[in-house]
């Protein structure tokens, strides 16, 4: 085989190992509108909470300090916003917050959704400073993000409305994980149609390994019988 054809091979080998590696997490804000016009995942293959039936099923949450409610209680509780549905919607169905009282510790709860996870999403309103996700992982550890962490530049204080503190937060490339656990120090954590699935990458990664996949065979069959 001679040197271009070494090189059309190593490259098109190199395109695969990357699209396959896992690297770190990559935090996006993609979503699409359910039934309700609630943003929801794009990812197809996830598991969707929308809390519908009054529980967490079909994962299952831990403790008592959450509660599962629709509409908005002036200093407890905000439903929240929808933005990409209209200026100033909000999100008309059940939805999960953290905690129901302040007085009761921990102010969290934990929803376990099997091990073996790399993807979660979820609807994250009025996103606060004192609002923190973290993922349980497989290995023992744990991986935690504060609202400030979700959207920085932009200051995570609560607006109940509006695009930058309402907004459907994807992780991608996460490390294995088998529970999140939803906390909030203050009033509230409120969250809706939280998303998990084994897919470890962002679609496009995906796609760049399939296109890169596609190259390789077409040259292997272009080459195949050749002499070098």
């Amino acid at each position: 085989m001679n040197k271009q054809k070494k090189l059309i091979f190593a490259s098109a080998i190199a395109a695969l190992a990357i699209s396959g590696t896992a690297g770190a997490t990559v935090i996006n804000y993609g979503s699409q509108l359910d039934s309700n016009s609630v943003p929801t995942t794009n990812v197809a293959s996830a598991t969707v909470l929308t809390f519908e039936s009054g529980s967490c099923a079909p994962a299952s949450c831990s403790g008592s300090n959450y509660a599962i409610v629709d509409g908005s209680t002036n200093g407890h509780n905000a439903a929240p916003g929808t933005p990409t549905a209209g200026a100033g919607t909000q999100d008309t169905t059940k939805y999960l917050t953290v905690p129901e009282n302040l007085s009761t510790k921990p102010q969290s709860t934990t929803i376990s959704v099997g091990s073996g996870n790399h993807y979660f999403g979820l609807l994250w309103g009025s996103i606060d400073t004192y609002n923190t996700l973290t993922f349980l992982l497989d290995d023992g550890t744990n991986l935690s993000y504060t609202g400030t962490d979700i959207i920085t530049p932009e200051p995570a204080n609560g607006n109940q409305t509006a695009a930058s503190t309402n907004s459907y937060v994807n992780f991608f490339q996460l490390p294995a994980f088998n529970a999140v656990t939803l906390a909030s120090t203050r009033y509230a954590f409120e969250s809706d149609n939280l998303a998990y699935s084994d897919v470890p990458e962002p679609g496009n990664l995906v796609l760049f390994g399939l296109g890169a996949l596609a190259l390789l065979v077409g040259f292997r069959r272009r080459f195949s019988g050749r002499s070098s």
